[in-house]
């Protein structure tokens, strides 16, 4: 017994420098959040401009300086919404931090498929304290503050060249201007069901549209009752709906240069094309791209100065948002949406992808005088340097509340020229006016959904109809009785073909 024990505590002796040894690899892991986000979309050096801040690096460091502890980002990109919901059911609790568009948080708050924020978090974060207050109020009235945090958002428009036509300006002030035969083969839509599904609504729905707006107006209905029945209408998915959207999207094929996701911004570039409907985003890059610039040997290198447009009608109000899955570590998720949500973070986010940040705050506000902002004289503002009055731009409903002392609420206005004002800005902040117009797309249940992809379907390739499969059908037991007949009676009658559907003459898609 005495010789089992000696022995016992010689292999302790033995083995303890290597249980050292363990306890500080031990102590050396990194701690590991999984971050599920779109393409292209943080921060990050590139190999033309090494100068963007690596925000994923700079979490990692600060992140160590703040607790001591090491901690790794495993970032993944998706491509859409159904395959990033698709890799969630598969693999469940494999992310601690995913961003959907806005149907998709809603499908999954509505599965149960999302953790709740902690309540420090919603009251000490960063997001607390520099989301838009417009932001927060509108996640509160649709009850979705507990769930999801928004990361950028923005509007859908056109993108135009305003060179184009001397009335092209007022044709596209309505959604149904580039179904003008004048504008035949120099515009882009989006090869995007939920996107175009919009378009074709808005087109179908216009006269409504319009006579709501009407009665807006004239102060028969207030702010909320017309918004909420905009939404109503936009998120029609009846059998009567689909057919008008599908006829119109239809009718509007024949006069496209085609369909596109991501490839519209170089064609408005390149000047392929003249007319874009655009996310918000995508149409700042764009309009930054195409202007002349005079590069660093100083040759002036020429462009084309484009405009955004949000037609009368109605818009898409649209936001993509962090939701933390089942089984996240939420407090390694809350720590990176709080360093997300510092303002000279959103700033390089935004300096980045193009979009616009939901965060609010001093610096962010200040990058945005830096960008837009014509006046001559900071301390007096609203001339130009050649004394010609420039537009107040009011952001006060964006930014108002977030301020760390620099401004008091009603200061946060930026002045543009009457021009500019028509550009980048009105693409980054849509006005109070527009927002009162502008639809948030529902999440569609499953069966909604697979008629929606039907009807997409047949606008984009024109397969022949349950109605002509009918005709076919009973064209071949004709064939087959006159045949019959030929055969037993010495007749034969010569059937004519149905003529079937025959592809579109364009098919850029």
């Amino acid at each position: 017994m005495r010789k089992q024990i000696l022995s016992t505590v010689l292999a302790l002796c033995l083995a303890f420098p290597f249980l050292l040894l363990l306890a500080g690899c031990a102590a050396e892991t990194s701690l590991i959040l999984r971050v599920y986000n779109w393409e292209d979309y943080i921060s990050e050096p590139t190999e033309n401009d090494s100068e963007y801040v690596d925000l994923i690096s700079k979490f990692e460091e600060e992140y160590e300086e703040k607790t001591g502890q090491k901690i790794t980002v495993e970032y993944s990109t998706f491509g859409t919404n159904e395959n990033m919901y698709n890799e969630l059911q598969i693999n469940p609790g494999s992310y601690d931090l995913v961003c959907p568009s806005d149907y998709m948080i809603m499908k999954m708050i509505s599965e149960g498929m999302v953790e709740e924020f902690s309540q420090d978090f919603l009251t000490n974060s960063n997001y607390a304290k520099y989301a838009s207050p417009y932001i927060k109020d509108l996640f509160e009235e649709k009850g979705w503050t507990n769930y999801a945090t928004v990361y950028m958002w923005g509007t859908m428009g056109y993108v135009y060249d305003p060179e184009l036509s001397e009335t092209i300006e007022e044709d596209l002030s309505s959604w149904s201007g580039i179904w003008k035969k004048e504008y035949a083969e120099v515009a882009t839509i989006k090869d995007s069901v939920r996107d175009s599904y919009f378009l074709g609504v808005a087109v179908a729905y216009r006269e409504e549209l319009m006579q709501l707006k009407e009665r807006f107006e004239q102060g028969s209905i207030d702010a909320k009752a017309y918004n909420d029945e905009i939404t109503r209408i936009m998120n029609l998915t009846d059998e009567e709906t689909l057919e008008k959207t599908k006829d119109a999207l239809i009718q509007l094929k024949e006069n496209l240069y085609g369909f596109e996701v991501d490839s519209g911004k170089q064609d408005m570039i390149a000047g392929r094309i003249s007319i874009n409907f655009a996310w918000s985003g995508d149409a700042v890059y764009t309009m930054d791209d195409a202007e002349p610039y005079i590069d660093e040997n100083g040759k002036e290198i020429p462009g084309i100065y484009l405009n955004y447009i949000v037609p009368e009608e109605c818009s898409n109000i649209w936001f993509d948002g962090w939701v933390m899955p089942k089984g996240a570590n939420t407090e390694l998720a809350e720590a990176f949406i709080d360093f997300l949500s510092a303002p000279e973070n959103a700033v390089e986010n935004m300096n980045f992808i193009g979009y616009t940040s939901a965060i609010a705050g001093d610096r962010v506000f200040e990058e945005m005088i830096d960008w837009y902002d014509e006046s001559a004289d900071p301390e007096n503002r609203g001339t130009d340097e050649d004394g010609n009055a420039l537009v107040a731009y009011d952001l006060n409903y964006f930014f108002n509340g977030t301020s760390d002392g620099e401004y008091e609420n009603g200061d946060f206005i930026i002045y543009v020229s009457e021009e500019s004002a028509k550009r980048q800005i009105s693409a980054q902040y849509p006005t109070e006016d527009v927002l009162t117009r502008s639809a948030i797309m529902q999440h569609f249940d499953d069966e909604t959904n697979a008629s929606v992809n039907e009807m997409w379907e047949e606008v984009k390739g024109l397969p022949i109809p349950l109605w002509a499969y009918i005709a076919i059908a009973a064209i071949i037991v004709l064939i087959l009785v006159a045949a019959l007949s030929f055969a037993y009676k010495g007749k034969r009658r010569n059937a004519k073909v149905k003529k079937g559907y025959t592809v579109l003459k364009r098919g850029a898609q």
